[in-house]
C-alpha cells in the first residue's frame, strides 16, 4: 500500500506507543507487528535489529529485578539436565531431518541451533562461524519466527488445558519455545512463577550458544572468530542478586519490572 512516509512512520510510532501501555498484551503487539510489516511495511526498518537486541536485553536484565535468587538458582539447577538432553537430541534430530529433506547443510545446521537453543540470538551466534549466506540465514530466522508466533499463542491455553502448573508450564516453554521473547511472553500470560522459572532455564540455555558455536567453528573448519557471547546474561545474574540481597530496592524493583514488560511487549511489536 503506497501512503506517504510521515503517515507510515506516525501510524508505527503510535502502535509502537501503545505497546508500552496495559491495555496490549504480547501476543496482541505480535498481531499489530506482524499486520503493519505486510500492509504499510516496516518504515524503519533499518534500525529494527539492533533497537529490539537492545530492547529485549534490556527488558530481561530488568526482570531479574523482580526474582529470588535462591528461587532461581533451584529453577536453574531443576532444568539444568532437561536443557543439555534437549538441546543435544534437538541438534542430532536437525541433522537427520536435514540429510532426509536433502536441505542446504548450512540452513539445516542454522535452524537446528536456532531451536535448540535460543532462536534468532543461536542463529545471528552461529551464521558467522559457519560462514551461512544470506539465503541461509533469511529461511532459519522465518522457520524460528513462525515457530515462536504459534507458540506464544497456543502454549498457554495447552497448558490451561491439561493443567500444568507455573513450574511445570515455565520448564516448558523455556526448552520448547526457541526465542527468549516469546518464552517471556508466554510464560508472563501463564503466572509471575512460571515467568521466573521460564526466565531463569532460558537464560541458562541461552549459554550454550558459546559451546555450540565453537562446535559449528569446528565442524565448517571456520577458525571461531565471530562469536557472539551474550554478556548481557551476567547482568542479568546482577540484577537478580541485587533485588534478593539488598535492602530497600523493592519499590524500584516494581517500577523496573513494570517497564520490562512493557519493553518485551515493543519487542515482539
Amino acid at each position: 500500500m503506497l501512503l506517504p512516509d510521515f503517515f507510515r512512520k506516525s501510524f508505527f510510532i503510535l502502535l509502537a506507543l501503545a505497546c508500552v501501555t496495559p491495555w496490549v498484551s504480547p501476543p496482541l503487539a505480535l498481531l499489530l507487528g506482524i499486520a503493519v510489516a505486510q500492509v504499510l511495511g516496516h518504515p524503519f526498518l533499518h534500525l529494527n535489529h539492533r533497537v529490539t537486541r537492545i530492547l529485549l536485553q534490556t527488558a530481561v536484565v530488568g526482570l531479574g529485578f523482580g526474582m529470588n535468587a535462591i528461587a532461581a538458582l533451584h529453577a536453574g539447577r531443576e532444568g539444568f539436565l532437561f536443557t543439555i538432553f534437549s538441546i543435544f537430541t534437538t541438534l542430532l534430530l536437525g541433522i537427520f531431518l536435514g540429510r532426509f529433506l536433502k536441505v542446504d547443510q548450512k540452513t539445516s545446521w542454522l535452524i537446528s541451533c536456532g531451536t535448540a537453543i535460543c532462536g534468532g540470538s543461536a542463529i545471528a551466534a552461529v551464521s558467522p562461524v559457519v560462514g551461512a549466506g544470506e539465503r541461509s540465514i533469511s529461511v532459519a530466522l522465518g522457520t524460528v519466527f513462525i515457530l515462536n508466533a504459534v507458540a506464544l499463542f497456543i502454549f498457554p491455553p495447552v497448558a490451561h488445558a491439561i493443567g500444568l502448573t507455573q513450574q511445570q508450564f515455565g520448564l516448558w516453554s523455556a526448552i520448547a519455545i526457541h526465542d527468549t521473547s516469546s518464552v517471556v511472553g508466554a510464560a508472563s500470560r501463564y503466572g509471575k512463577e512460571a515467568l521466573e522459572v521460564a526466565t531463569t532455564v532460558k537464560l541458562a540455555r541461552a549459554l550454550w550458544i558459546i559451546p555450540v558455536a565453537i562446535l559449528s567453528s569446528r565442524a565448517f573448519n571456520n577458525n571461531g572468530t565471530g562469536i557472539r557471547i551474550p554478556w548481557f546474561i551476567l547482568l542479568f545474574i546482577a540484577a537478580i542478586l541485587l533485588h534478593s540481597y539488598v535492602p530497600g530496592l523493592n519499590t524500584a524493583s516494581t517500577y523496573i519490572v513494570e517497564a520490562s514488560h512493557a519493553a518485551l511487549t515493543l519487542t515482539l511489536f
